[in-house]
């Protein structure tokens, strides 16, 4: 019996974590795949307090270190499943079983596909949703990025320090990422931002050849020779274990303090419905979600 478990080991996963630690909580956090979470992928981390500059892998790995600093237990399970057998929470794995008097839900999301013809064929084969990840295949070669938030623009700025040519390709005729990354994109001299164009469909022999667009405005139809795609059209919350109140696309609603529609389970950072995805926020649901489990936890006693 644990007084609290954590599932997912991202940023507000890790802090949460830490919190929980720190109150001297009986807790384990169980993550399915990487400790950090997709941001320990990114390239570079430029707007995180006292960080001006940081890979997404330096800093999850000063997560991490806190965390088992204070002897948080951590294991590699993937969770399939939370139901409620009264006040207790059991929180099915891979592995078995485990009871616990509340969780946290910090599984954040993962990246959404496109859709279009090619994109699944050639995932790995030159479709990529992680520039950090893929880039260094594309050295000196031509690739097209598909997006325009924050992600999108970041990953571009990326691939243009390795890639000869970046095609950005944004359905809109202005971008949504910040300020600061649309400056670095638009005076980039390997970056070409094709405004008001969708990608149509992704084609090659045994790897990505083409990229054939549309713009929107003249419905012309152009294929870019490219080796390489990249899509970062948004992302999906890991939520489907879970039956909580959630939002049209899955993401899981909760109040100020983290609450989730059923008492004794909690959300922190990128799953949870909230209007900005970065780590800083999700690093604030996590101690949040801790405080108010903590407190949960007590009036259960």
């Amino acid at each position: 019996m644990y007084d609290l478990i954590i599932v997912g080991g991202g940023p507000a996963g890790l802090t949460a974590g830490i919190y929980a630690q720190r109150a001297r909580l009986k807790v384990i956090l169980l993550e399915r795949e990487l400790i950090g979470g997709q941001i320990a992928l990114s390239d570079v981390i430029e707007n995180y307090p006292g960080f001006p500059s940081i890979s997404g892998m330096d800093l999850m790995a000063k997560f991490e270190e806190h965390a088992r600093g204070l002897d948080l237990e951590i294991k590699i399970e993937g969770v399939e499943s939370i139901t409620t057998d009264g006040e207790i929470k059991v929180v099915k794995t891979t592995e078995g079983e485990y009871r616990t008097k509340a969780v946290i839900v910090a599984t954040g999301a993962k990246p959404r596909p496109l859709g279009v013809p090619g994109e699944k064929e050639f995932t790995g084969k030159g479709v990529s949703y992680c520039a950090t990840c893929d880039g260094p295949f594309f050295r000196n070669r031509v690739v097209v990025v598909i997006g325009g938030g924050d992600t999108a623009v970041k990953e571009a700025v990326y691939l243009s320090k390795i890639a000869d040519k970046v095609y950005l390709v944004h359905r809109r005729d202005q971008l949504r990422a910040e300020k600061i990354l649309q400056e670095k994109a638009i005076n980039s001299d390997k970056i070409e931002i094709l405004w008001s164009h969708v990608l149509l469909e992704i084609t090659g022999e045994g790897g990505v050849d083409h990229a054939i667009i549309k713009n929107l405005k003249t419905e012309e139809v152009t294929t870019l020779d490219v080796h390489g795609a990249f899509i970062f059209v948004g992302i999906n919350p890991t939520t489907n274990f879970v039956d909580v109140e959630k939002d049209e696309q899955r993401f899981i609603i909760a109040n100020p303090k983290m609450e989730t529609s059923v008492p004794g389970i909690f959300v922190a950072g990128d799953c949870r419905n909230t209007p900005l995805l970065q780590v800083s926020t999700a690093v604030g649901d996590g101690a949040t979600a801790a405080f108010i489990a903590e407190d949960y936890i007590d009036n259960l006693e």
